[in-house]
């Protein structure tokens, strides 16, 4: 079922529409020298800007974004702050042991709260509703799953008070879905207007002074500086926080794998329809199928949601055409309106989309080599809400040389090797994607687990 006329909807991001966006930032357009130069201005350069210049408020700091603040991921995405990170304890733990892949998992669930507290201390307006994360299964194998993913989690000494099973009726309280087993409440999670929050914290860290520099593109990044379309930035230490966008940077094509995500966003929903629908308090919610939805009740009583709509581009090719295709649109929307039957006659105002990075092996991380000043974090796996506050923070406290129980962490230089060439990587990310659908599919039919397209997918992954 669709709603009527998709095609009508605005096909820029719903966040979007209460930015000022006629005004921008000034390009660079000369060499300036600077302590470090971060190139990127999403959520990644933002939040290690900000710490950075609370630990070392001297250092003059320098952001140069090839588009606007919050132009990509930052202020596009769902809208969550979840406290969780890419890949399986199993991954971490093999980085840096048992205790450390714990240490990485509570510091991702503790950096939520801190969010918040930043968002109270700067007075930033971004609709932020710390109200957990409502995860439903809607078939036995994914009721199986939940199960044991709890079971895991308090052998690991999390208690109820971060995540808790649910039973049916309980899991449809909070999200009145079609066909729930079963739920997962996830306590460290929020939602927030995501564009709002990347503005917010431009103008916190310039009233640090910090200098950021809009429609200012990256075409060389080496040690000691930045070179641009207008301009150079001189600097011991340089930052690259660029995400899925790294790909258009010379020589890194294949650091990151682009991925699409695309969303839509209802009208504004009457008090009883919203009551038909749950989600009081604003937690952000989903389901437990492999191809991953995620969705919010924005302040205003919309449904924003999204699932991954357009396929991998041969190449790792972005393309702003891929943003807006109505057919993926339109898929996307028949998975909410399966979910939420409530919606099926509700107008979509806005449908817009986005690429999220992907590291080789699926797990973010955080680089810096304090020998030649060069810094890289990211490759969040669309999981860079909270995230990328965490591995800010700690990119700022390894800039700073401060030990930190953060830059213990797993993550911190954890390698993962490149992508593989055209056109093994088409073929590869293309497999993977149409072999989770059709465990997800397998699933829904016979109500079944799907070992052996789970397996391979697996494999396919690199797990």
């Amino acid at each position: 079922m669709r709603a009527p006329a998709l095609e009508d909807a605005v096909t820029s991001p719903l966040w979007w529409d209460r930015l000022d966006r006629g005004a921008e930032r000034p390009s660079l357009t000369d060499e300036v020298a600077a302590d470090v130069v971060i190139v990127g201005a999403g959520f990644s350069g933002l939040w290690t800007a900000h710490h950075l210049s609370l630990l070392a408020p001297d250092r003059r700091i320098v952001v140069v974004e090839r588009e606007t603040v919050g132009f990509g991921a930052s202020g596009r995405n769902g809208g969550w702050a979840v406290g969780e990170l890419a890949g399986p304890l199993d991954r971490y733990a093999a980085l840096g042991g048992h205790d450390a892949a714990v240490a990485q998992w509570r510091a991702a669930m503790d950096t939520v709260a801190e969010i918040g507290e930043v968002i109270a201390a700067e007075g930033i307006e971004c609709d932020w509703a710390h109200g957990g994360n409502i995860r439903v299964a809607r078939t036995r194998p994914q009721a199986d799953r939940q199960a044991a993913e709890v079971d895991e989690m308090r052998e690991l000494g999390f208690g109820s008070d971060v995540i808790r099973l649910l039973d049916a009726d309980e899991a449809r309280r909070h999200l009145d879905a079609t066909d729930v087993r079963s739920g997962i409440f996830f306590a460290p999670c929020a939602s927030l207007q995501p564009a709002l929050l990347a503005r917010g914290l431009a103008d916190a860290v310039e009233r640090r002074g910090v200098v950021i520099h809009e429609r200012t593109e990256a075409t060389s990044i080496t040690d000691g500086g930045v070179e641009t379309r207008h301009g150079a930035v001189t600097a011991p230490v340089v930052v690259r926080a660029t995400e899925a966008y790294t790909r258009d940077l010379p020589g890194a094509r294949r650091d990151l794998l682009p991925v699409y995500s695309l969303m839509v966003a209802t009208e504004p929903l009457d008090s009883d329809l919203i009551a038909s629908i749950g989600l009081d308090g604003r937690p952000t919610f989903a389901d437990d199928r492999r191809i991953v939805t995620y969705g919010q009740r924005t302040a205003d009583d919309r449904i924003a949601f999204g699932s991954q709509g357009v396929p991998y581009l041969f190449g790792s090719e972005i393309s702003p055409d891929n943003e807006t295709d109505l057919g993926a649109h339109l898929r996307v929307h028949d998975v909410l309106v399966e979910m939420l039957p409530q919606l099926a006659g509700v107008p979509i105002t806005h449908r817009w989309g986005g690429v999220l990075g992907i590291p080789r092996n699926w797990l973010p991380s955080v680089h810096f080599d304090a020998s030649s000043g060069s810094g890289r974090l990211g490759g969040y796996v669309g999981e860079g809400g909270a995230a990328a506050h965490l591995a800010g923070r700690t990119m700022a406290e390894l800039i700073a040389g401060e030990i930190t129980p953060r830059t213990a962490l797993p993550w911190v230089g954890a390698a993962s090797r490149r992508w593989e060439p055209e056109p093994l990587r088409w073929l590869g990310v293309r497999g993977g994607r149409r072999i989770f659908a059709a465990a997800d599919a397998v699933e829904e039919r016979t109500d079944r687990p799907a070992r052996i397209t789970d397996r391979i997918a697996r494999i396919l992954r690199g797990d």
